[in-house]
């Protein structure tokens, strides 16, 4: 794969020049591909939690320690097996992807500059695949395209949306992110986002109710819980303020038109991260030369 340099920055598998269609499908030498649905737990009725985030965004709120990072760990873990997956981390807090590194193709910390240039390459590059749809009469892509499926991970958005940078980069961030969440599913682009504080300041409605998949671990309060569900859920039984400070990754997970449901995420230890690490720098190893 090549890789496509804009502005001084190189993110590997983005390619320069050429359209999507010249794409050599990858070979899904782990059996996994990222357009398969991912598991992230299971129900409260033993059932399987399983997302398919080849077409949907995911937004993910709750304290620290509720199981959150936990939780979009497993995502990581499931595209970090993948030869037809793209991974982009943006991590506000550093630590908590920083595991990851190695698998990514780009990596990005608390670098509010930074996460705007790459949010912009990305939007950038989901243009041409829009071109390319409308070109062969198509809605979307799928599998079959040959294309990766670039997954897009952000932790800690308070960090690109409160903290660092003006009230300018910060406003720019959160455009191209609703952009991107809103637009991206279509040409292969999904985005995966997080944050331990769940307000309004960090989380707008605007952005919140563009995402597919919400998300709920652990909150401080029955509004927390509310801005990531949406407004009037804990009112009817599902608030994840009232989930036990003992019950780490018990959260509630909201699909688009459908109820709350309460689920409990795997955790992946470290050395199991280690492990998976490992094994994705032998199976991807190849597309990952030159990764930042």
């Amino acid at each position: 794969m090549s890789s496509r340099q804009l502005g001084g920055l190189v993110l590997p598998g983005l390619r320069a020049g050429d359209t999507p269609a010249t794409t050599i499908p990858a070979t899904s030498v782990s059996g996994l591909s990222a357009y398969h649905k991912v598991h992230f737990g299971i129900d409260e009725y033993g059932r399987p939690l399983q997302v398919e985030l080849a077409s949907r965004s995911l937004l993910a709120g709750g304290l620290s320690r509720s199981g959150k990072s936990g939780f979009i760990s497993n995502g990581v873990g499931h595209m970090s097996q993948c030869t037809d997956a793209r991974i982009i981390l943006i991590d506000g807090k550093i630590v908590e992807l920083i595991l990851w590194k190695e698998t990514a193709d780009f990596f990005v910390g608390p670098d509010p500059v930074l996460a705007n240039h790459v949010l912009f390459t990305l939007q950038e590059e989901m243009n041409r695949r829009y071109e390319w749809l409308t070109h062969r009469r198509r809605r979307k892509v799928v599998k079959g395209d040959g294309m990766d499926l670039i997954t897009v991970w952000i932790d800690e958005l308070s960090v690109f949306t409160t903290v660092y940078g003006t009230r300018d980069t910060q406003e720019r961030f959160l455009s191209l992110l609703m952009d991107l969440v809103q637009r991206g599913p279509a040409a292969g682009i999904v985005v995966v986002a997080a944050t331990q504080r769940p307000s309004a300041e960090i989380v707008p409605t605007r952005v919140r109710d563009v995402f597919s998949y919400r998300v709920a671990f652990r909150c401080s309060t029955q509004a927390s819980s509310d801005i990531i569900l949406g407004t009037g859920w804990a009112d009817l039984g599902y608030d994840a303020s009232k989930i036990p400070t003992n019950r780490p990754g018990v959260g509630y997970c909201l699909a688009e038109e459908g109820r709350p449901f309460r689920f409990r995420s795997v955790y992946l230890e470290d050395d199991e991260i280690d492990t998976l690490v490992a094994r994705s720098l032998s199976i991807r190893g190849p597309q990952l030369a030159g990764a930042a």
